[in-house]
């Protein structure tokens, strides 16, 4: 049974997602702010973690950072505000979903699942120990990228983004492909959320970055 984490300064909200969560058979534990959240996920283990923003002692943000320094857990992350600023960012952090209150609960709940099987399926599927294209190296049992022998510091989503190009090299891959077989879903996802990635995973790779092209009004392609 999955076991996750609702963090909200706000009781009603938390327990409308508790009813949820557990009426589709998860374990849940609560927090009411960051602080306490960071706190009790270096003290358990967590499946995934449902997180809101805005909140007093420690925001959202702030709480996920600190808790990614220790445990890498799913996070999905809940907010009034649904600007694309706020959406984006989150994803540089390295969060996998964003659902903008107010939400149909049954809605978050697929997400969950969505989340937890790509968690469960290790996102990707599994390859030979390298892919290697020049001197960009991906090790996927060690889960680490380097760039002429310098390890980049990737997100999980952008390794996993990274890694699914160079299986799939020299293919044009649509961003709803992209969306199913990364992130887990096709229905849910928004084009903005592939090309925030690939800009952010271009940064890292450095003289590699044009390796990933853009195929015009198909996605992207990872060329060698």
């Amino acid at each position: 049974m999955a076991k996750i984490l609702i963090v909200d300064d706000e009781e009603k909200i938390r327990a409308v997602i508790r009813e949820y969560a557990q009426f589709n058979k998860y374990e849940t534990e609560e927090a009411g702010d960051g602080m306490e959240a960071v706190n009790k996920c270096l003290t358990g283990d967590f499946d995934l973690i449902i997180m809101d923003i805005m909140m007093p002692r420690l925001d959202g943000y702030t709480a996920c950072k600190e808790i990614r320094k220790e445990k890498d857990i799913p996070v999905i992350m809940l907010s009034a505000r649904g600007e694309e600023y706020d959406k984006l960012f989150g994803f540089e952090l390295g969060i996998d979903d964003y659902v903008t209150k107010p939400f149909s609960p049954k809605e978050l709940m697929a997400r969950c699942a969505a989340v937890l099987a790509r968690k469960k399926s290790g996102g990707v599927t599994k390859q030979p120990a390298e892919l290697v294209s020049g001197g960009l190296v991906v090790n996927t049992e060690s889960r680490t990228v380097t760039v002429d022998g310098v390890k980049a510091e990737l997100t999980l989503k952008e390794y996993e983004l990274l890694t699914y190009l160079m299986q799939n090299k020299n293919i044009a891959l649509s961003r709803d492909r992209l969306l199913q077989d990364i992130w887990g879903y096709d229905f849910f996802g928004d084009d903005r959320t592939i090309d925030t990635h690939i800009k952010n995973l271009r940064s890292r790779i450095g003289d590699y970055r044009d390796k990933i092209s853009t195929v015009r009004g198909v996605g992207y392609k990872f060329e060698d």
